[in-house]
């Protein structure tokens, strides 16, 4: 005979006399007995998580040619392919930041405000990111252990000389007077692991110490399971084998899980291995999610203006890729580049779409992913017609499957002027699935107070 257990429930366990703990997936124990809210009453966890690719699209090939419900996937947003009815795709739109530094003013996409200028290629971001908006809304938040976890996977940093919290970070939150707090995202799996699952430490230079909790928590897990239903015991058998295949993958991803957070060298590590980087990430991302050890996230895939080039590609693609944008949208390897960083995309929403939920549904049901560049045309740095992508559908709100909505007609002339609306109407789109009295986002120019009704269900 089960019995109601807490969403907070953790398994623990001892090693060198530190605690460690493992949360657990929703389980049929933890909910009402029609699995449509939790036992306690709250609803059932919505998450949020922002990604973001760097130095803008060819639109041409970017932008789908049909909008609405029939619309097909462009050349570029081929790799989508496997989650296609779970995107929507927004093009047309402007960011309206109100003043250009190459690509700064792109990061306006993620929050709804004109940067503040610092000088030179400096600039401090000018308000809260669209995320730590979703997190400070009660119910989301403060119903997890962890606020937020924040991710990069390439580590290569700019070539130009860019600096200030726009660059360093994408996220960022409302420290209370007027002060913001750069979120800067860990590069290091293991350091994302150990940040979500609990501070496990015992001997920095003894990895399968320090990955090897499983064996800690057991005694616990097994008396767990003798308190409910024979699914949930099937459920946690299958979710601590799923964290064992975790560590493992961990483990072998090269290089070395030991390296720096923040290399200053543009070719450290290379071939960097973004493709398996993204899904090792994305993985921890998605049991953090299941768990609710956090429902907000963002994922930085590359930094603009950064050194890093795709070796891991087959084959791989020549040159850096923010060289390559600025040899012109038509530069093949650029054009690879673009569709490269849409297949990791594609990755990072498969293990979305492929991690189970307790009401037969997957992470991107109950999940909405807001993902966006920092320019349209990448040479030029334009900030007219910068493209969104909005996957998952937050349990219902989103429409399903996705559409492609234009705000204005493509004339051919790349960063054209005559693109109306505001990238901010998404933003506002994504905050009321989370917060549907939320007024506005942003301030200034991009401002909003209309969200962009086409994508809600």
């Amino acid at each position: 005979m089960s019995k109601y257990l807490s969403r907070r429930t953790m398994l623990r366990g001892m090693v060198g006399g530190s605690t460690v703990a493992v949360g657990l997936p929703l389980l049929e124990a933890m909910v009402n007995t029609n699995g449509t809210a939790l036992a306690s009453g709250d609803g059932l966890p919505v998450r949020f998580m922002t990604y973001y690719w760097a130095d803008g699209i060819n639109i041409d090939l970017f932008e789908p040619a049909v909008t609405g419900p029939d619309w097909q996937l462009s050349p570029s947003l081929s790799p989508l392919a496997p989650v296609k009815d779970y995107v929507s795709v927004v093009t047309g739109l402007r960011n309206l930041c109100a003043q250009t530094k190459t690509h700064h003013e792109g990061m306006t996409v993620f929050n709804g405000y004109t940067y503040q200028d610092t000088g030179g290629l400096n600039s401090n971001s000018g308000g809260p990111t669209i995320d730590q908006v979703i997190a400070d809304v009660p119910g989301v938040a403060d119903r997890t252990p962890v606020r937020a976890v924040h991710v990069r996977c390439a580590k290569a940093e700019s070539t130009d000389g860019d600096g200030g919290t726009t660059y360093s970070a994408m996220s960022h939150r409302d420290g209370g007077g007027g002060n913001l707090i750069a979120q800067i995202p860990m590069t290091d799996p293991l350091a994302v692991w150990t940040a979500l699952f609990g501070e496990f430490v015992p001997k920095p230079d003894d990895k399968n110490l320090r990955t090897s909790i499983l064996d800690y928590i057991k005694e616990d897990a097994d008396r767990v399971k003798n308190t409910v239903g024979s699914a949930d015991q099937a459920r946690i058998d299958a979710h601590l084998t799923g964290i064992s295949e975790l560590e493992a993958k961990i483990l072998a991803t090269p290089p070395s899980c030991d390296l720096p957070p923040e290399p200053t060298h543009a070719n450290s590590g290379n071939p960097e291995p973004n493709t398996l980087t993204a899904v090792v990430m994305a993985e921890l991302i998605a049991y953090a999610f299941v768990c609710d050890v956090t429902r907000v996230a963002s994922f930085l895939f590359k930094k603009f203006v950064s050194g890093t080039s795709f070796n891991d590609a087959n084959p791989p693609i020549a040159g850096n890729h923010h060289n390559n944008s600025h040899s012109g949208p038509s530069y093949q390897p650029y054009i690879d580049g673009i569709q490269y960083q849409m297949a990791r995309l594609s990755d990072v929403l498969q293990v979305f779409q492929n991690t189970p939920d307790l009401d037969g549904t997957n992470l991107l049901d109950s999940t909405i992913v807001y993902a966006s560049t920092d320019c349209s045309t990448g040479s030029t740095h334009s900030i007219s017609r910068v493209p969104i992508i909005l996957a998952g559908t937050g349990r219902g709100y989103l429409v399903h499957p996705g559409i492609h909505y234009q705000g204005t007609p493509w004339n051919g002339n790349h960063g054209s002027p005559n693109s109306t609306g505001n990238t901010s109407d998404v933003l506002l789109s994504c905050l009321r699935a989370f917060d549907p009295a939320a007024p506005s986002v942003g301030g200034g120019a991009p401002y909003s107070e209309t969200p962009l009704s086409a994508v809600i269900a």
